[in-house]
């Protein structure tokens, strides 16, 4: 038995979009600012600890990179997600304009898209109806 084999992480494409949609909604919509009712997570929190923190952020977010790939998406497409987090994390390490890019730029939600858009077409058993 492979050390993969071992792994605790089902592939299946279902258990795959539970874990991506999770891990999007810790990244980007944790919890919502006082005030002006805007969501966001991890990422933004991270992205407030100069370069450390958008150097985390920006593993967690290729870690998305990494389940689109075990999925078989087209190289187009990883090619985009990854440009995603990694114009994330350059302006993240710009001092303010970086915070502020992690407030309306969220690669995560958009390389979650990307996923859904994939899985909705090549797996629909994997689609969830948000109620």
């Amino acid at each position: 038995m492979s050390q993969l084999d071992r792994l605790p992480l089902a592939r299946d494409p279902a258990a795959v979009r539970r874990r991506v949609e999770a891990l999007e909604r810790v990244l980007e919509r944790s919890f919502t600012v006082p005030g002006i009712n805007r969501p966001v997570g991890l990422d933004f929190v991270l992205g407030l600890i100069p370069v450390v923190g958008d150097v985390a952020a920006a593993a967690l977010g290729s870690w998305i990179v990494w389940e689109a790939r075990n999925l078989g998406m087209s190289k187009f497409q990883l090619a985009r997600m990854a440009g995603n987090v990694g114009f994330d994390m350059l302006l993240g390490l710009v001092p303010f304009v970086g915070d502020a890019a992690d407030f309306f730029f969220r690669s995560n939600s958009r390389n979650l898209r990307i996923i859904r858009k994939h899985l909705d077409r090549h797996h629909p058993g994997t689609v969830t109806v948000a109620g």
